[in-house]
């Protein structure tokens, strides 16, 4: 009878199944639980939260065990800060049954496969992931995206960041521009995202702009080789010889991060999405000055700003700069113009000649008389002319004592005139 098998209907419902050792019907416990595989993503209810672990029940003959350390991608996590009872999360099959014949899931890594597939087609189709950030690492940001996703520092805005910690809990968009499976890496870059937002504002700016423009503007980085100006959303750049009409050695001698200020639009390379811009042509060209101001013939006062063996150069005003030849040096021969001038001194040269089309200057430094008018520097009113009169001119003593002198030779009686001489017999 053991052996025989029970023709029953009841046996195609599921509900029984055939005992093999009596043959008898038991019900068929095992057919109401749900069919699950180790890898497989499920759902389930939390039902409880110790420090160490979280039960959760997915409708198994057992409840599933969430080690803590397969809650969160973060580290050193608190399970009550992850999830409460009564909440309904999707956990990845690790184990159906371990040596103590326990269900073990993880929330994370059912996160990870999720999210995966999310990034992946993300990256397929170019569009941004969002996620939060969770770690201030050296040299970028750790997002949690179910993935641990890397943002380099130098990605994470279109302008270098100073202070990454101040990202910390904020929840940024990315695109994801590498990814690895088999080395679980995503490299993020938020540039990329800001790009893309402000392209339509970039060409807003450069169909608006025309060259000789000017516009106001921010300092936004210092380079060895000029400066970068934020134009409300679009980076424009002066070239170190656009800064000043004067000689700058390090675009940092005249200008800061955050500066404002008004810069002339010199050239637009719409293709490039490239604009040229100058700082020094919003300033009054010192070259214009020096036409306005002065006339071959003058002497004006200087500082020798360089000495060279075939002269020195002598600055008459701001970014204006002429040549003393060493012939023009002295009335005597003069082998080093250091016998006779040196860097930082002040001096008044007569002006030889001046080159307006190349900007030149020639003067003279032996052709200064004493007592020739010194012309008065750019924008400078004339020196009131000298009169050489002795301080005692203008003494109190010397005014007061004048009436005296001319009363007390009044008083005095007219001398009497000498008897001539009578000539000798």
């Amino acid at each position: 009878m053991a052996n025989e098998t029970i023709d029953d209907p009841r046996l195609e419902e599921g509900v029984w199944t055939q005992d093999p050792e009596t043959g008898e019907l038991i019900p068929d416990y095992e057919s109401t639980f749900p069919t699950i595989n180790e890898g497989e993503v499920v759902n389930g209810t939390v039902v409880r939260v110790d420090k160490d672990e979280v039960l959760v029940d997915i409708g198994y003959k057992s409840e599933g065990v969430i080690p803590v350390s397969e809650l969160s991608i973060r580290r050193s996590v608190n399970p009550s800060d992850e999830v409460t009872v009564g909440d309904e999360i999707a956990a990845l099959v690790m184990t159906k049954e371990d040596a103590e014949g326990r269900l073990i899931l993880s929330k994370k890594r059912a996160r990870f496969e999720i999210a995966w597939k999310a990034i992946e087609q993300a990256h397929e189709q170019s569009e941004p992931v969002t996620g939060r950030v969770i770690e201030v690492v050296k040299g970028g940001l750790i997002l949690d995206l179910g993935v641990r996703g890397f943002l380099p520092a130098s990605l994470v805005d279109i302008r270098r960041v100073q202070d990454l910690d101040e990202y910390m809990g904020q929840e940024l968009r990315c695109k994801v521009i590498e990814l690895n499976r088999s080395r679980n890496n995503v490299v993020l870059s938020r540039r990329a995202v800001l790009e893309d937002e402000r392209k339509e504002m970039r060409q807003a700016i450069l169909d608006k702009l025309n060259p000789g423009d000017v516009v106001e503007g921010t300092i936004s980085n210092i380079v060895d080789f000029g400066a970068f100006v934020d134009l409300d959303g679009m980076d424009g750049l002066i070239h170190i010889s656009e800064l000043s009409w004067s000689h700058v050695n390090h675009p940092s001698e005249v200008l800061e991060i955050g500066q404002k200020v008004d810069v002339k639009v010199l050239d637009i390379d719409r293709e490039r999405q490239r604009i040229s811009l100058g700082l020094k042509q919003t300033q009054t060209d010192p070259w214009q000055q020096v036409l306005e101001s002065y006339n071959e013939g003058d002497v004006v006062s200087g500082k020798v700003t360089k000495v060279v063996t075939f002269g020195a150069f002598v600055e008459i005003l701001p970014g204006v700069e002429g040549l003393v030849h060493i012939s023009e040096l002295a009335q005597h021969h003069v082998e080093n113009p250091r016998e006779v001038v040196s860097q930082g001194d002040t001096v008044n040269v007569r002006i030889l000649e001046v080159d307006a089309e190349r900007r030149r200057l020639s003067l003279s430094l032996k052709r200064v008389d004493d007592g020739m008018p010194l012309q008065p520097g750019a924008g400078e009113e004339a020196a009131p002319p000298t009169i050489d009169l002795s301080e005692d001119v203008f003494s109190d003593d010397t005014a007061a004592a004048a009436p005296v002198a001319e009363a007390e030779a009044e008083a005095e009686p007219e001398a009497e005139p000498e008897p001539e001489a009578e000539p000798a017999e």
